[in-house]
């Protein structure tokens, strides 16, 4: 895991926070909740792959 990818999940909590409150103030709650549950499956979607990889680590570890 390299520090790029924090960097990439800052910058989407950055942008779907802005957007969240823009669309929040301007009363379209429900786009503001779709923009949201977007941004969570994106970053979601990149980290996945590290969980399972630890997971493995894990339990090769354990297996010894």
């Amino acid at each position: 895991m390299g520090i790029g990818l924090i960097f990439k999940i800052a910058a989407v909590g950055i942008l779907v926070t802005i957007l969240s409150q823009v669309l929040k103030h301007s009363g379209r709650e429900e786009h503001a909740f779709l923009v949201s549950l977007a941004g969570l499956i994106l970053v979601l979607s990149w980290i996945v792959p590290y969980v399972y990889d630890l997971f493995e680590t894990i339990q090769n570890l354990f297996q010894i």
